[in-house]
């Protein structure tokens, strides 16, 4: 995630989109990589009151190791009513930390903080952790799995080139009773499989680029309380800025677009999001 960070944070910013009429929510953030800076820093303050002036007052923070984990409690915690925390070991950080009980142990404990929402991101990435260090990961999903249903929260789940890997793991395990598939990567096939188990699916803006067609078919097919969205800024920013730095800003790009492929109003969509969010995460 680090090389990662480094090589998005020097890219622009998209421009800001029209204001959408209904409130909506952000499931899923990297407020930390957007600004090198404390998680009550003002810099924050700006990203979170730039997303409420388009539509977009609460965001949920999503931590990707236990450092930063600890930074999105802090940051739910300085911001009420508009920051929720999601804490865990990303799939990719998890093999290779110094002491992987040891990180388990602070998601553990960090589970149990009131202003922590959910369990993630989590999960499978075969394409950037090689086989050597696959069961390591899938360890760490397990004990992921573990810590959200011991403690009542959502599990938000990272995959990438593991699909199959990370339904049988689910089945496996038993997915917690919220499972959240974030960024959803599959195609309208496993996206039937996924509705079939009750799992929620949150399309990020990679919904609008060219290449995915399969994400737009996936879309169509979800039912509407099983539906979310996201940024997962400050990557992946939506057309017509692919390529500029993403904030929780740029959801209505994302919205409109979800809007136009499944044939819904901007206002419905926004509302029963939001109500969506509500229901798996919490208040705010």
């Amino acid at each position: 995630m680090a090389d990662r960070h480094n090589r998005d944070i020097d890219r622009p910013v998209a421009p800001l989109p029209i204001a959408l009429k209904t409130k909506t929510i952000d499931s899923h953030a990297h407020l930390e990589l957007l600004h090198n800076c404390e998680p009550d820093s003002p810099l924050i303050k700006e990203v979170l009151d730039t997303a409420a002036s388009v539509g977009v007052d609460r965001v949920v923070q999503v931590g990707y190791s236990a450092e930063q984990s600890i930074w999105s409690v802090k940051c739910a915690e300085a911001f009420p009513g508009r920051v929720l925390a999601a804490v865990a070991l990303h799939p990719n950080e998890a093999p290779v930390v110094e002491d992987l009980e040891k990180d388990l142990l602070v998601i553990e404990e960090l589970a149990k903080h009131p202003r922590v929402c959910a369990i993630g991101e989590t999960g499978l990435d075969f394409f950037r952790t090689g086989p050597e260090l696959q069961e390591k990961q899938r360890y760490s999903f397990r004990r992921h799995i573990k810590i959200a249903k011991e403690n009542n929260k959502a599990l938000v789940i990272h995959d990438r080139d593991a699909h199959r890997a990370v339904l049988d793991t689910l089945l496996e395990e038993g997915a917690p009773e919220k499972t959240i598939f974030h960024c959803y990567s599959g195609d309208a096939q496993m996206a039937k499989e996924c509705i079939a188990n009750g799992y929620v699916l949150s399309f990020a803006g990679t919904l609008t680029f060219k290449n995915a067609p399969e994400l737009r078919e996936a879309v169509k097919l979800v039912p509407i309380e099983l539906l979310l969205i996201e940024t997962d800024s400050p990557f992946l920013a939506p057309m017509p800025n692919r390529g500029a730095l993403n904030t929780p800003a740029q959801i209505p790009n994302t919205l409109r677009a979800m809007a136009q492929e499944r044939g819904e109003s901007e206002d419905y969509l926004a509302a029963a999001i939001s109500e969506n969010a509500l229901r798996i995460f919490g208040q705010f």
